[in-house]
């Protein structure tokens, strides 16, 4: 079987070109986002795993799920992947459509990794150094990870900055061996 990333790619491109083309890349991000949040339940996976669950069923349990978070674009979408069968790739869907979203605006993703919760004004700060050496615009994600001891982890696309303590010491620890 394919990977579902590559099942999801063609769902997520077309979303992303109708979103893109009715200027409605907001809006698609926010219902991706809610189908996406409800097709995570280990409830409805096993319902949408159910072949003894119809599409009808499934279509009208989705859509009552969902509410008025679903306009009748979204509801088309829902559709075609119960008919497809590919509801299940739904969070692949919301991360690749996220991903063209963020490409098109020119917003890089950064994963900072803290050992302390950052403040607004370091994160600013941040975010701000950050814009000025990609010279594009940043949406930082903010984790904690208290076993950097010191410092951050920065993450933007495949390229990672490790400024922590931890990260430090274990270089250190390597050039000490060789």
């Amino acid at each position: 079987m394919a990977e579902a990333i590559t099942i999801a790619r063609p769902y997520a491109e077309a979303v992303f070109k109708l979103a893109r083309e009715s200027g409605s890349l907001f809006s698609w991000s926010e219902t991706l986002d809610a189908v996406n949040s409800i097709v995570r339940e280990s409830q409805i996976r096993e319902l949408i795993s159910n072949p003894l669950i119809s599409s009808v069923k499934l279509r009208e349990i989705i859509f009552s799920v969902c509410g008025k978070k679903l306009n009748e674009d979204g509801k088309r979408l829902v559709s075609l992947l119960i008919d497809n069968q590919r509801l299940l790739v739904m969070p692949q869907i919301h991360e690749l459509f996220e991903q063209l979203k963020a490409q098109h605006e020119s917003i890089l993703e950064a994963e900072v990794v803290s050992a302390f919760p950052l403040d607004s004004g370091q994160l600013e700060k941040l975010v701000s150094i950050l814009e000025a050496k990609f010279q594009r615009k940043v949406k930082a994600e903010v984790s904690v990870d208290s076993e950097l001891i010191g410092g951050v982890r920065i993450k933007i696309g495949d390229q990672v900055v490790d400024s922590s303590v931890h990260g430090k010491l274990e270089a250190m620890a390597t050039a000490l061996k060789s």
